[in-house]
Parts: structure tokens; C-alpha cells; sequence
């Protein structure tokens, strides 16, 4: 005769913890949720020069002012589906906002931004990542979400107050992290194409950096990329006005 299998043992504690998650979920109730937002600061060099990408605001508030492409973390229920993560959100919005791909560009958070009154419509705290576009895939960028317009502006062009929000000091944060990690970092391969000359990736450090580099000393760290197998050279030459420049590219796998 066969046995009826037997009803799984309860687990010890089981209901009294239920119990009391759902306590502590009464109590928060008590307390006023902030929004969360995710911010992108989209840069590429053109042109020698580093540019943000800017959407011209809609809606109120700041409608008709240039912002950084962002919006909000969609947080479902908030209970028991809690919707999705940050970097999630960022991604999408990158993609939303810009039409490109996270794979083809180097996304990375840069920091919290939550001062009171920040946003005039409530309380908003926003979580901001660095997006660094290929030159050659800058043109593919355009104007999506609820964004009138989307232009890449040229940083150094940007006066204070030019930005809506509190977007101005969050693109002073972003560039102060890139400059840091710029020297001990692969950030600067992500502002070249797939395959580079060396005058192209020493304008990508003059740019993220502010400063003029030396030609010579540049080349011996270029020199000492290629030793450390950082760098490997790529088949061709690009043409330009002097003679036939070399191309390198950044080693796969790395």
C-alpha cells in the first residue's frame, strides 16, 4: 500500500517573522517617501572638445530649459514587486533618452544628489552615471522620452546657472571623477573609436584633463600600454595631412 507523502514541516519561526515584516511595514508608513530619479551625464569628444548631451525640458518645471537626460526609477508596488535597480534604470533611460545601446558605451555611477528643494515638485533624490559615447557613434544620438529637443554642447561653453536644476554642479561632480580615473583607468578608450592614432587618444586626455600634453611624453605611455599589453597595434593607417598615422585599438578582454 502506498503512503501519502507527508505534509512539509513548517519552519520554525516562519509565521512570527512574517509577522513581523509586516509590522515594520506599518511603521514606515509613517515616513514620507522621496522620489528617486536617475541622471545621465552623456559625453563624447567632437571636434577636440568635450560636449554633453542636453535634452530642452517640455514640461514644467524649468520647461523650455536644457537638463540632463534622466528620469525615474520605477519602483513597481515598492512592496512585493519592487521594481527595478539603479543601474537598470540607467540603462534604460540611456537607451530611451539617447537610442543607444549599454553595450556600446561605458556607463559608471558617479555619486548621490539629494539636497532639499532640489526639485521644486517634491522631494527628489537623484542617483547620476557617467555615459561616455564613441565619437564615431555620437551622430546616431536623438531626442527621445518626453525631451523637446536633444543637443551635445560643448562644456567649456556652459555658463553657471545654464542647466536646469541642480544639473550643473551634478556635470561638475561627473567631470571630476573622470579626470581622477582618466590616468588609471581605460575611461579614455571610450571617447575614441574602435581604432585610433595616437594624436587622437592624446586629445581625448588633453580634453578630459584641460591641459595641453606633451607629444613626446605621450608617446613613451603609449609606448608602455603597448609593453603592458594594454594597447596592440590594428591593421592600416589613417591618412592625414602630414603622412600616414598608425592605428591602435584597446586589446580585447580587457
Amino acid at each position: 500500500m502506498s503512503r501519502r507523502p507527508s505534509p512539509p514541516l513548517p519552519v520554525p519561526g516562519a509565521s512570527s517573522a512574517a509577522q513581523g515584516v509586516a509590522r515594520a511595514r506599518e511603521a514606515l508608513e509613517a515616513y514620507a517617501r522621496p522620489a528617486v530619479a536617475v541622471d545621465l551625464v552623456i559625453l563624447t569628444l567632437l571636434e577636440g572638445s568635450l560636449h554633453v548631451l542636453l535634452v530642452r525640458r517640455a514640461e514644467a518645471p524649468f520647461a523650455g530649459r536644457w537638463a540632463l537626460p534622466g528620469g525615474f526609477l520605477r519602483v513597481a508596488d515598492g512592496v512585493q514587486d519592487q521594481g527595478e535597480d539603479l543601474e537598470a534604470a540607467a540603462e534604460r533611460e540611456l537607451v530611451e533618452e539617447t537610442g543607444l545601446s549599454p553595450r556600446d558605451v561605458w556607463l559608471e555611477q558617479v555619486g548621490a544628489f539629494g539636497k532639499a528643494h532640489r526639485d521644486p515638485r517634491m522631494r527628489v533624490v537623484t542617483v547620476a552615471y557617467a555615459a561616455l559615447v564613441r565619437p564615431d557613434l555620437a551622430g546616431r544620438v536623438h531626442a527621445g522620452g518626453d525631451a523637446a529637443a536633444a543637443e551635445w554642447a560643448q562644456v567649456a561653453s556652459l555658463g553657471e546657472g545654464a542647466l536646469a536644476f541642480d544639473h550643473g554642479h551634478i556635470l561638475e561632480v561627473a567631470l571630476a571623477r573622470i579626470r581622477e580615473r582618466v590616468d588609471t583607468s581605460d575611461v579614455a578608450f571610450a571617447l575614441v573609436p574602435r581604432t585610433f592614432t595616437v594624436p587622437e587618444l592624446r586629445a581625448v586626455f588633453a580634453a578630459v584633463k584641460g591641459a595641453p600634453q606633451d607629444a613626446g611624453n605621450f608617446r613613451r605611455r603609449v609606448q608602455r600600454l603597448l609593453e603592458d599589453r594594454i594597447l596592440e597595434r590594428a591593421p592600416g593607417v589613417r591618412r592625414t595631412a602630414s603622412k600616414p598615422a598608425s592605428l591602435y585599438r584597446f586589446r580585447k578582454g580587457r
